[in-house]
């Protein structure tokens, strides 16, 4: 994966909270709980793409980049492609830059507006508007408040605890998955999860979905322009999609309940299997059209 040193960054998406102390003020949920839901106004949704029980064996080494654990606004101090030479975490500015460029655009093409959500990037806990959350949730994405919430130590637990090949790519897809979520917000797809485990639920519709929209930014991904118009990813090699590939796998509720359970109850899926996961990303990817995305055909999972 080869990011354009040319382009321009755009940080008025991003909030680096890591080192502020805010996001412990409101306590978080205990460690290892599985949090599916919120309370506010009633049952609200909170997406996520990793459910642990907590307890996982450690893994293998990681050729994946390191996470720098600096202070408060690191994130923000990316404005340049040229940054990520002095800072790595910059990666994170430009996932998440091309992404919400290319559905700025493509859902204007088809008709509806597209609003940009930030994405919070925080260490230990924080609060949201689905109340509040720790890093043991993994990555989400809170409907109420309209962003993506994300503890970059996240990726390391993706490889340790889970076994996946990570690298810069695998984090790419988590991200684009989690904004596959804000987007099936903007068309009304989350109000419609009534069922939430089981392996034709709708919940594993929703994630499998999502997964197949952050295909169709993966096959625009080397087109999608900065804010001086020059591509801010500019190079995909066939490792990277890989890579991203592996991460779906990796997540997968059978993959992750043998882990941690010793066995696979389909009855309490709620993301999708990992054959599932890998080939709705695919068809994303292949196609690079949301309209093949449509898991919610009873026939289509």
């Amino acid at each position: 994966m080869k990011f354009n040193p040319d382009a321009d960054l755009d940080t008025s998406g991003i909030e680096d909270t890591r080192g502020s102390g805010g996001g412990r003020s409101g306590g978080g949920l205990p460690g290892g709980m599985i949090p599916v839901g919120g309370g506010i106004g009633g049952i609200i949704l909170l997406v996520v793409i990793l459910l642990l029980t907590g307890g996982l064996p450690g893994g293998g080494g990681s050729d994946q980049p390191a996470v720098q654990n600096t202070a408060a606004g690191n994130l923000n101090s990316c404005k340049k492609g040229t940054d990520l030479q002095s800072n790595s975490d910059c990666r994170f500015v430009f996932y998440q830059n091309s992404i919400q460029t290319f559905w700025a655009a493509e859902l204007p093409r088809r008709g509806k507006k597209y609003t940009p959500a930030p994405m919070r990037v925080f260490s230990g806990s924080v609060n949201t508007g689905c109340g509040p959350a720790t890093s043991a949730v993994g990555p989400f994405y809170c409907p109420p408040d309209k962003r993506v919430y994300l503890d970059l130590g996240f990726f390391q637990t993706l490889q340790t605890d889970l076994g996946a090949r990570g690298g810069e790519f695998a984090e790419a897809y988590v991200i684009a998955h989690e904004y596959g979520h804000h987007v099936q917000n903007l068309y009304g797809i989350l109000n419609r999860i009534k069922t939430r485990s089981g392996p034709t639920s709708d919940s594993v519709r929703s994630e499998l979905q999502a997964d197949c929209l952050a295909g169709v930014w993966t096959h625009h991904a080397t087109t999608v322009p900065g804010k001086n118009g020059k591509p801010l990813i500019t190079d995909l090699t066939q490792d990277d999609i890989a890579r991203g590939l592996d991460a779906a796998a990796s997540v997968g509720d059978d993959r992750i309940q043998q882990k941690t359970q010793g066995q696979v109850t389909p009855e309490s899926f709620s993301h999708g299997t990992a054959a599932q996961r890998m080939r709705w990303f695919t068809k994303g990817t292949d196609t690079g059209d949301m309209t093949a995305c449509d898991t919610w055909t009873a026939s289509s999972l």
